[in-house]
């Protein structure tokens, strides 16, 4: 336990020490929207990793739908191995947080590959599930439940999984 709150400690310390630019490009690698990241910035200095966590959700949910689409952009699909169009300083992160498609069968990964086609087609974005600790089929039963959503629910749903995301994500700040 003690050894989790200095590391969760030192995250607010650390995007407070480091240069506008330096934290810039430390928070687009948990969240690829520029205006969450400007905003970030401009809440500095935190006082503590609470403060940190609250105003990335808050700011998070505040952004317009552009502003999220921005940042599911920046996602590989699930199960999609040839991440050449992910950023490279968020490749391994998405690698590690996918790694329960790795030892999935090849009809799941088929159904994943189908799923997210059929997704992207519907809603215009790729499928966003916070992955890590979730197995291919976990992924996939989420997937094609969510396909039966609306457009407007989806949508909402693809953001709250992002926030996950993010959290993890600066989480794993400190643990470079």
């Amino acid at each position: 336990f003690f050894g989790r709150f200095v590391a969760m400690r030192a995250l607010s310390s650390l995007i407070n020490e480091l240069s506008e630019e330096e934290a810039g490009a430390a928070l687009l690698r948990c969240c690829g929207s520029h205006r969450w990241v400007n905003s970030m910035l401009s809440q500095r200095p935190f006082r503590e990793d609470k403060g940190l966590y609250g105003a990335a959700e808050k700011i998070w949910f505040s952004l317009g739908q552009n502003d999220w689409l921005e940042a599911f952009s920046k996602h590989p699909r699930i199960g999609e191995r040839n991440l050449e169009k992910t950023e490279a300083s968020t490749r391994s992160w998405s690698q590690n947080e996918q790694s329960g498609v790795d030892n999935s069968d090849r009809e799941t990964k088929d159904r994943l590959l189908a799923g997210n086609r059929a997704y992207e087609e519907k809603f215009g974005h790729v499928f966003l599930i916070c992955a890590t600790g979730k197995s291919a089929c976990e992924m996939l039963e989420s997937l094609e439940q969510r396909l039966g959503h609306d457009a407007g629910t989806e949508i909402k749903m693809a953001a709250r999984e992002q926030s996950k995301i993010t959290r993890l994500r600066l989480e794993k700040l400190v643990n470079q």
